[in-house]
């Protein structure tokens, strides 16, 4: 076996280990959701029988369809929020010179060093004094001004050609409108892989929300997996059912915006 074919071999052994470990959770989530927690426990690896019985035990702990509809009105509201604020922010950083322009971005990206725990605290007092706590506001305004994905769509603005908006300037257009006609268009790739992150973060959120939902008809389905798998006696069929139905939403997303995720994370505009 030649140099080449030996590097191959291990290259092929390597990527197929790491494939091993990255879907096996997802098969075991799959199998356990279709058998007992016994069987789970046992480490039964195949398929069984109890899936519905999982289903409806499950619907029976929760109240599923008020649980499905907090997890998916707050993670929409925010994503949309989100990538409302942060990519005018990010056109805004980009497109507009002033000599405060880089110290205020870079005092933006210093907060990004600041730990969420040391900001739990205050923001607690802040909506509690505002009246807030366990309402869908307390979720979603935190949210909305993420220094990550406005640090993005700078970046991404970069790569936006001035050009375009020379030439819708002249033809008349206000800034808002080449915002909304032009740059939106131009940068769909951008706004897709951005859509991915902040709905996956939005939707797997859990600190936040374990601390300011405090009723049961507010929960989310993050928050309900975990209050399923810490009961004194969990069924884990009924925890590996929750977890696929907490899984779905974000698969199905990525998978719509596969193609324009990889565009816009190799930062290209068409």
């Amino acid at each position: 076996m030649t140099n080449r074919s030996l590097l191959s071999f291990f290259q092929y052994g390597v990527l197929s280990v790491a494939a091993f470990l990255s879907v096996f959770p997802f098969f075991w989530m799959v199998v356990g959701a279709t058998n007992t927690s016994a069987d789970i426990i046992k480490g039964k690896a195949t398929f069984g029988s109890n899936l519905w019985t999982n289903i409806v035990n499950l619907n029976a702990q929760v109240d599923l369809p008020r649980v499905l509809f907090n997890s998916f009105y707050i993670a929409i509201i925010s994503t949309l929020l989100t990538l409302v604020v942060a990519s005018a922010a990010g056109y805004g950083f980009e497109i507009f010179r002033s000599k405060a322009r880089e110290r205020l971005f870079g005092g933006l990206l210093l907060m990004l060093s600041i730990p969420f725990a040391a900001l739990m605290v205050p923001l607690f007092i802040m909506f509690a004094n505002a009246g807030l706590i366990n309402t869908y506001s307390a979720i979603i305004a935190p949210s909305v001004a993420n220094i990550f994905v406005i640090f993005y769509f700078r970046q991404a603005t970069k790569a936006f050609p001035h050009e375009l908006r020379d030439a819708a300037k002249i033809d008349g257009l206000k800034e808002w409108q080449i915002f909304a006609r032009v740059y939106f268009p131009v940068m769909r790739s951008t706004y897709a892989a951005a859509t991915i992150i902040v709905f996956m973060l939005n939707w797997n959120n859990y600190l936040w929300p374990l601390i300011v939902l405090q009723t049961n008809e507010m929960k989310t389905m993050v928050l309900t997996i975990s209050s399923l798998a810490s009961a004194y006696t969990p069924d884990f069929g009924v925890v590996m059912v929750a977890t696929i139905l907490t899984t779905l939403p974000t698969l199905i997303i990525f998978f719509l915006l596969q193609r324009l995720f990889v565009q816009g994370m190799l930062g290209s505009v068409k």
